[in-house]
């Protein structure tokens, strides 16, 4: 189980076998679902009080909100998990 553990910023580790989805924070439909999860009582806010710049959604249906960027948590993810990430943004054309 220790080795599933990513690092989603300021000493905050979570299961990444939990990890549904890495969203970013500035849609409308991901400030909805962070508020659902805050009335929900199944909102974790790992930011410390700096800006959320990851929202991670998790199999049990908790929101964990980070200050790390999405990119960096897939890229710490895929380095746990062995898997080839690339993003759609950063591909050339």
């Amino acid at each position: 189980m220790l080795n599933n553990l990513v690092n989603i910023g300021f000493g905050n580790y979570m299961n990444s076998t939990r990890i549904i989805t890495i969203l970013s924070p500035d849609s409308a439909p991901v400030k909805r679902l962070k508020e659902e999860a805050r009335v929900e009582k199944k909102l974790v806010d790992a930011t410390y009080g700096r800006r959320t710049r990851a929202v991670i959604i998790t199999d049990s249906n908790h929101v964990i909100l980070s200050s790390i960027q999405p990119e960096t948590i897939a890229h710490r993810f895929t380095e746990y998990n062995g898997q080839n990430f690339k993003s759609k943004e950063n591909t050339p054309k």
